[in-house]
């Protein structure tokens, strides 16, 4: 048996399927693309299983693929154990209705004896029960060992997921030899002990399980197989872990580098290093796939074990961000399988820097709280901590309620965790309650819904005017013959030239006419059974059912809208080629005014990279690129490198938009028919609208020519104030903040010259407080500057003493406060005595005992805020 490394045994497996007729897929994102009953792909057949199903028709009927997977099912282990992980890769050959059992087995044989020259006394086999056929076909088409295989019942060797297909299993076992045995004569696959290493199931779908129980026979029998990769790489360097294993322990090696610690002691710190370990090739995995730091969904996960990852560093002493230098390794060790470690390796390590120094920004202050909230339950000798603390350690400093619990844990503690969900789901109510009941779509409860023929036929890419006929009158939730002037309604035609809501592009407007009315359409929406709603009020005159109309849309909102909707195929295009291949749209609003486009981002868009994207889009327009439109199997669309734009549904058949070689996306909206069109792009702003979300706004054409004119007005007005030529603002306005800085600074001396000057008389005021003088007064207009610096003079000029001033400015009130020394040593302190004076005029502030400052908003208070100064003071000498 040859030593073989992960990469090779991959290799080997997707080699020799290959030779079988198999078509090798690539592996499939850890984000499901059509399964919403997945948070992540979390086994080898979980991408294929609408090829099972039927509902889509695969590649080839013989698949082979080695999975990348993420299972958190059991995270509490990882770590613990040798054995655990969150990622593997699952290996799988698979067929959908061509072979079955026998080349299945024969192939699984062939594999692991001549291919990985396993040697065949090593091995043992499992079938179902009462699966003669399998057990027949190891021992007389295989020639397997009679003795060797051992049927089990329908817990090891049976599959099912509730109703529908399912079947057989026949597992291949590893003998790892008489030292990890139980030391029964007997022991064999299905005993309890770790001698048999269960290495790959072929799992036989045969049966259709009934409602009743029963199960009938599949006309088309599928085989599904799964091998996992790094229990096999565990059999062929002879190891008994995975994280022995070479591409593991080569991260591993690197987090002992960094910790500068010994692994192996069976220590808590090898517990941390292997958590670390597993953690970093998950997150590195799911980041090169989409997925950023979020507090909901797969965004959560990977929060969670990144956020893990980073407390154990601390815990083994690591100063600083580390795990992104780990993720080298990770590229390193799997890149050549997996292209996109390489491909977006900055990508990936600057995500991980940036949540794991937004984390240690709070780590230690809620490590502080949540210790100090322990021991004061544990004092009180309770051993759960509220869900409403660990919603705020969640909430305010980023614990994920593992990590709460993890660290709890080591304590003997545990979580209400009843109380966090409670807390959670009163934040999810409230958010609602924010957002108001935007939810649903427009035909929600719609009358159309008993409309057997509502659908509506659009034919409004080529003309903008349609002769048709009215299918529908909807008034009031109610389907009716006739609408008359004046009243608000829904009108459903047969055919329209009207665009509807749809894909980030609002609906169009325009008018229905005949010659018994005119009906003005305000919006645009698609409706129930097919139907596009053309929502508005009879203007004049009326219209019925049945009747012959002709549908206008508005061509000069129309054309706005083109422009900004071909604007931000561009706008995504130059997004990528800025910022990166990671970049996806989130998002998107298109309507004939501007444009606002979502995309996925983990920090803000420099003013640099903006302007950069902004003169790729004008290139783009400049260079005249031609906007086609072609209907296209999905297959072709995908083959050409088509994007799928956000909240879009596709079909076999789809529509793909292509602007020169430039920008090929499908999408279903309206464009135009050069980029020239466009005119002119131009960004108005940039922010974030959600964790690892930014938004871009943006217009075209004659919104942009609107934007330079009113620029224009306002450079004309600055011109006329600062009596200059346009060409000499920028001078001009440095010049007079200059002059205003050096007016500001005399202004400033001669109030300061002036105060200093009525020192004297402003010392008479003072009043003795139990030996110390204490002195109050009030200005009005005065700076900070020069009020904490009269303060410091009046506070040097009398020995033992306390100053307390005022000024008012600006509607507010502004208080510093200074003790000398002497006053000092009998107890005065500056900062908590102009904390208490500000509560007074309904403000807060403090600082040290000899210097501070505060706020005050009641302007009306200040006289009795300073009067309250020598009571505080008082209570404050020995």
């Amino acid at each position: 048996m040859k030593k073989l490394g992960v990469n090779e045994i991959r290799k080997k497996y997707t080699d020799f399927f290959s030779t079988k007729g198999h078509y090798i897929a690539e592996s499939h994102s850890l984000i499901p693309s059509s399964d919403k009953s997945l948070l992540l792909i979390n086994s080898g057949m979980a991408p294929l299983k609408n090829y099972f199903s039927g509902v889509e028709t695969p590649p080839k009927n013989r698949m082979s693929t080695v999975q990348k997977c993420i299972r958190t099912g059991d995270i509490e282990n990882v770590g613990v154990t040798a054995r655990h992980a969150t990622f593997f890769e699952m290996m799988g050959n698979f067929s959908f209705g061509d072979y079955f059992k026998e080349e299945a087995i024969k192939w699984a044989w062939e594999f692991i004896t001549e291919w990985l020259e396993i040697p065949e006394d090593k091995l043992w086999v499992t079938v179902y029960e009462s699966d003669d056929e399998a057990f027949d076909i190891w021992k007389d088409k295989v020639g397997f060992p009679e003795e060797k295989i051992v049927r089990l019942g329908k817990d090891d060797n049976f599959w099912e997921i509730g109703l529908g297909p399912c079947g057989p299993c026949s597992e291949i076992y590893f003998d790892k030899g008489e030292k990890y045995g139980c030391g029964c004569q007997n022991c064999k696959p299905g005993c309890d002990c770790d001698r048999f290493l269960e290495f790959w199931n072929l799992v036989f779908t045969q049966f259709d399980r009934q409602e009743d129980g029963s199960y009938t026979e599949l006309e088309n029998k599928n085989i599904d197989t799964g091998m996992g990769l790094e229990r096999m790489a565990c059999i062929m360097q002879e190891v008994d872990n995975i994280f022995e294993i070479d591409t593991i322990n080569k991260v591993l090696s690197k987090v002992v580098e960094i910790a500068n610690k010994k692994y192996g002691n069976n220590s808590s710190d090898d517990k941390s290093i292997r958590i670390i370990t597993d953690h970093i090739r998950s997150v590195s995995f799911m980041i090169a796939d989409g997925i950023l730091p979020s507090n909901e969904g797969r965004g959560y996960v990977l929060r969670r074990l990144l956020r893990r990852a980073a407390r154990h560093g601390k815990l083994l002493g690591i100063e600083g961000s580390f795990l992104a230098e780990l993720m080298e390794v990770v590229a390193q060790t799997s890149g050549e399988a997996y292209p996109e470690l390489i491909d977006k390796k900055s990508y990936i390590k600057k995500v991980i820097k940036i949540e794991e120094e937004k984390f240690a920004e709070t780590l230690q202050q809620g490590l502080d709280i949540l210790k100090g909230y322990t021991e004061e339950i544990i004092n009180k000798g309770e051993k759960i901590i509220s869900g409403e603390m660990a919603f705020k350690l969640y909430d305010t400093y980023g614990f994920p309620l593992d990590l709460t619990m993890e660290i709890l844990e080591d304590e003997g503690l545990s979580v209400d965790e009843k109380g966090f969900e409670k807390e959670m789901q009163s934040q999810k109510d409230r958010a609602r309650a924010a957002r108001g009941n935007q939810e649903g779509e427009a035909w929600k409860e719609d009358p159309l819904t008993s409309l057997e023929d509502a659908s509506s036929v659009f034919e409004g890419y080529f003309e903008l005017n349609k002769n048709t006929n009215i299918k529908a009158i909807v008034v009031k939730d109610e389907l009716v013959d006739q609408v008359e002037e004046g009243i608000e309604a829904s009108i459903v035609l047969d055919s329209t030239t009207f665009y509807a809501n749809g894909g980030g592009q609002v609906g169009d407007k325009g008018i229905i006419e005949s010659d018994t009315g005119v009906f003005e359409v305000i919006d645009t929406l698609k409706g129930a059974n097919g139907s596009i709603k053309h929502i508005g009020i009879m203007s004049s005159g009326s219209l019925r059912t049945g009747e012959h109309v002709v549908a206008k849309v508005d061509k000069k909102l129309r054309m706005d809208a083109a422009r900004n909707h071909s604007a931000t195929h561009l706008l995504h295009k130059a997004l990528k080629m800025v910022l990166g291949e990671h970049v996806n749209q989130a998002g998107s609003l298109v309507e004939p005014d501007r444009l606002r486009f979502d995309i996925t981002h983990f920090e803000s868009v420099t003013s640099e990279e903006l302007s950069k994207v902004e003169k790729i889009v004008n290139e783009f327009i400049l260079d005249s690129l031609e906007v086609k439109a072609e209907e296209m199997s999905i297959e072709k669309a995908k083959s050409l490198g088509a994007m799928a734009l956000f909240g879009e549904k596709y079909g076999d058949i789809v529509r793909v938009v292509s602007m020169g070689d430039s920008s090929v996306e499908l999408c279903g909206g309206t464009h135009l028919n050069n980029t020239s069109q466009i005119g002119m792009f131009k960004i108005l702003s940039e922010s974030g609208v959600a964790a690892g979300v930014r938004r871009v706004e943006a217009i075209t054409g004659r919104a942009v020519y609107e934007y330079i004119l009113n620029k224009e007005g306002t450079i004309d007005k600055i011109s006329d104030v600062l009596k200059t030529r346009e060409n000499n603002i920028i001078n001009r306005a440095v010049s007079l903040v200059e002059e205003n800085k050096e007016l500001e600074k005399e202004l400033h001396s001669i109030k300061s010259k002036m105060s200093l000057a009525n020192a004297d008389s402003v010392l008479e005021s003072k009043i003795d407080i139990k030996g110390v003088n204490l002195i109050t007064n009030k200005y009005d207009g005065m700076d900070m500057d020069t009020l904490r610096e009269v303060a410091d003079n009046l506070r040097d000029k009398l020995e033992n003493s306390v100053v307390i001033l005022a000024n008012i400015s600006e509607d507010k009130i502004n208080f510093v406060a200074a003790a000398s020394k002497e006053a000092i040593e009998k107890g005065a302190h500056a900062g908590n005595i102009v904390r208490e004076v500000a509560k007074v005029a309904g403000g807060k502030g403090g600082g040290r005992p000899n210097m501070a400052q505060a706020g005050g908003t009641d302007i009306s208070k200040i006289d009795d805020a300073l009067k309250q100064a020598a009571e505080i003071l008082k209570s404050q000498i020995n």
